[in-house]
């Protein structure tokens, strides 16, 4: 009966700290994509900051910009070099999604540094092999949901690239591009909604930014077409309209952000 008795409680005391170490590894895991979304967040705003500067001398200022972004995006890199033992073989879909969010916040920061570079889209081999060591090897097999995704949120900064560059020079040719590009985009991903989960909900999102640009750009080519004047002097005026423009909906967002916190409603939690 005693020996029994033993071997029950030492069964349960395995059961215990397998499930401590579950809500550890977990935990860990979590923090970990928090800081890879945090990280891969500021490389975004980077990129788009430095994009939108006014141009120097260089060539070909995106390259510059894309090679800070990638020396940034090599510290998320290394985080994801941390869990590599952690989420091995089938643990890691176990584990999916506590790290899904914050390698989809990656994957769109990669995204945005690949197009200022390329033009194009970055491809799922290019995604897995920035997470693999010097050897090749993965970390950890790339889920093509979470590439998809990660893409899909690419559009919206595409979006925000076009729009706030559109007054500098070159920035409407670049923002008819852009459009072709996220409507193009948004064709192809409409294919693989019936089988990846939330991708329907992006689309919704890639439709808004769609729109967006392609208001932007009809109100340019219609403005511009009013007016016989040489290119230079059309980016000015464009520049000066979007300036007003930004100020007018800026200080008309700072006090709605007031109302909203001055209500009751108001929830400080994300």
């Amino acid at each position: 009966m005693g020996t029994h008795r033993e071997s029950v409680i030492k069964a349960f005391d395995e059961f215990r700290q397998e499930i401590d170490e579950h809500h550890d590894r977990r935990e860990r895991l979590i923090k970990i994509s928090r800081d890879a979304t945090n990280l891969s967040k500021k490389v975004i705003f980077l990129l788009h900051r430095a994009m939108t500067e006014e141009p120097n001398n260089d060539s070909n200022p995106s390259l510059r910009v894309v090679r800070r972004g990638r020396e940034k995006l090599r510290e998320v890199q290394a985080l994801y070099a941390q869990i590599r033992l952690e989420v091995q073989a089938e643990r890691f879909w176990h584990y999916h999604r506590a790290v899904s969010p914050g390698l989809q916040e990656y994957i769109e920061a990669l995204g945005f540094a690949h197009y200022l570079e390329h033009g194009t889209l970055v491809s799922y081999q290019e995604v897995q092999l920035s997470l693999s060591d010097e050897n090749g090897i993965p970390y950890f097999t790339l889920p093509k949901e979470d590439y998809l995704l990660g893409l899909s949120d690419v559009t919206g900064e595409l979006m925000r690239f076009a729009i706030s560059g559109i007054a500098q020079k070159g920035g409407r040719v670049r923002a008819r591009e852009v459009c072709a590009f996220v409507r193009q985009c948004k064709a192809d991903f409409e294919h693989f909604t019936p089988y990846v989960r939330e991708l329907s909900k992006k689309q919704a999102v890639t439709s808004q930014s769609l729109e967006k640009i392609e208001d932007a750009v009809y109100a340019i080519v219609v403005r511009g077409s009013e007016y016989d004047i040489p290119p230079d002097m059309l980016d000015d005026i464009i520049a000066q309209s979007i300036s007003t423009f930004s100020s007018t909906t800026s200080a008309k967002s700072r006090l709605g952000q007031r109302d909203i916190r001055n209500g009751d409603d108001y929830d400080d939690e994300i």
